[in-house]
């Protein structure tokens, strides 16, 4: 990150000028009515108005992205020109990259560290990413018999409805919309009603890129009306939804009850991470597991919620952990030497704390944090908080919390680490940590989980795909593989 001072970013946040428009065909609309209030947890106020989208504003995005598919442009490009265009966003996104990472910040309390070093960079390297992806891929022709050819085409799917959460905004929203474009689909954005304003912000760079009108629409608008509006709707061909499994459910009976449209889900996570003895190095190994559960207040769907720790090391880890959960900065999100920021809202903080009761209440031993914290601040932030001494049927142990809150559990042998591991609903990430290399292969093939980080975690780029199995979802982001959820593939068969 450059070296900008706290209160540099604090002066720029006084003048930062944001759009609540909704971003159609091309151009913003602002929507009727008074819109709501997107309130920043850093401090509780209202950081912007933004327009309230509906089903008329659905109606509205979708039809422009019909038109855009059926009738334009962009489907027929060259791919290198699809590509040339979405190289031309990333330009954009680097350009607008503090103003990007401040807004981010100020909308869900991400550290303005992360929100720039991080959250930018990988937006930017996927548009890229997809961007230079966007001429090399290949059709088929199998060989067949002499006297006829055989040609196996892959086609972009139509019009795309992506639904995206608030922890990340502009890096999954550029998961789903990068490999959309890039295989000639056009797209109906919604973000989520917390974190709106950096996904409008890429609808007019993507306009000012000179994608086509109707290529990229961004619609505001409360998941049970503007989200279902989204998945109802008849025109949608293809619908990419991030969040929680509870509303993925939703989506799967919207396609259902329109017109069967391909949903593809990235949901909830419950990541064990097995440390075991021989791990080559347990005070890194300790200190990445912390690293994992804190980074961005543990809002992370892949967060390594779940320690799991052989017993004869669990005491010497949980301590380490323990220690480094107490050393960490909490504090304002546009403090730059700030480690951990705010939760995205006082909804959200109040459930992490319901959680956190529960866990006493069923007899975990809290080992620190736990507590609210900087309140004079009118932000949501809460301590680090770890729990030790947890059982597997604890809620502690089953249900995705999404929050800043580690639970211990040990293990005596290898295969009560797996089972441990593999017990929950949940299948999007594990970690592993061990210096013997069968050990590492035969685990990771035992575990069930779409990523399994050895003696890492949170680690890959964009030639690897990402996703869940079990309840965490289907489908991938990320890597060429995406694309298959964009495109369809057409046979035709010639006889000569």
């Amino acid at each position: 990150m450059p070296d900008v001072t706290h209160e540099e970013w604090l002066r720029r946040a006084k003048s930062l000028e944001v759009s609540g428009a909704h971003h159609i065909d091309g151009a913003d609309e602002p929507g009727g009515g008074a819109g709501y209030a997107v309130v920043s947890p850093r401090d509780g106020q209202v950081l912007a108005r933004v327009a309230d989208g509906g089903v008329a504003e659905v109606d509205a995005a979708v039809a422009a992205a019909r038109r855009a598919f059926d009738a334009g442009p962009w489907p027929r490009l060259a791919p290198a020109e699809r590509g040339r265009a979405l190289l031309r966003i990333a330009d954009l996104l680097e350009e607008r990259r503090a103003e990007l990472a401040l807004t981010i910040s100020l909308e869900m309390g991400k550290p303005i560290t992360d929100a720039y070093d991080i959250e930018l960079r990988a937006a930017i390297t996927t548009f890229r990413w997809y961007g230079q992806l966007a001429d090399k891929l290949t059709d088929e022709s199998p060989h067949t018999a002499p006297d006829t050819l055989a040609l196996v085409t892959r086609e972009p799917a139509g019009v795309v409805g992506a639904v995206v959460p608030w922890n990340f905004p502009l890096t999954l929203a550029g998961w789903k919309v990068a490999p959309a474009l890039a295989a000639g689909c056009t797209v109906v954005l919604k973000p989520s009603e917390n974190s709106p304003l950096s996904a409008l912000l890429l609808g007019r760079l993507a306009t000012e890129a000179g994608l086509p009108p109707g290529v990229l629409n961004v619609v505001n608008g409360d998941g049970p009306v503007a989200g279902r509006a989204l998945g109802l709707h008849p025109d949608v061909d293809v619908l990419a939804f991030t969040g929680s499994t509870a509303v993925g459910r939703h989506f799967l009976h919207y396609a259902a009850d329109s017109n069967l449209k391909r949903v593809w889900l990235e949901l909830g996570g419950k990541s064990p991470n097995i440390i075991l003895p021989d791990a080559p190095d347990l005070e890194r190994a300790a200190a990445t597991a912390a690293w994992g559960i804190f980074f961005n207040q543990g809002e992370m769907c892949t967060a390594p919620s779940r320690l799991l720790v052989h017993s004869s090391i669990g005491d010497r880890v949980t301590e380490a952990v323990v220690r480094r959960a107490r050393e960490l900065r909490v504090g304002d999100p546009l403090d730059p030497a700030t480690e951990m920021g705010a939760l995205v809202g006082e909804a959200h903080l109040s459930r992490v704390q319901d959680h956190i009761g529960t866990g006493l209440a069923e007899g975990a031993r809290l080992r620190t944090g736990g507590e609210r914290t900087l309140t004079d601040t009118g932000g949501t932030y809460l301590e680090p908080t770890v729990f030790d001494g947890v059982d597997p049927g604890m809620r502690l142990a089953r249900e995705e919390i999404f929050g800043p809150v580690l639970s211990v559990l040990a293990f005596d042998d290898l295969d009560e680490a797996v089972r441990l591991a593999n017990a929950t609903e949940y299948g999007l990430a594990a970690g592993l940590w061990t210096s013997d290399l069968s050990t590492a292969h035969q685990v990771s093939r035992a575990l069930k989980a779409g990523t399994v980080w050895v003696n890492c975690y949170e680690e890959g780029d964009l030639t690897v795909p990402f996703g869940g199995m079990k309840q965490s979802g289907n489908g991938r982001d990320k890597s060429g593989h995406a694309l298959e959820k964009y495109t369809e593939l057409k046979t035709t068969w010639i006889q000569l």
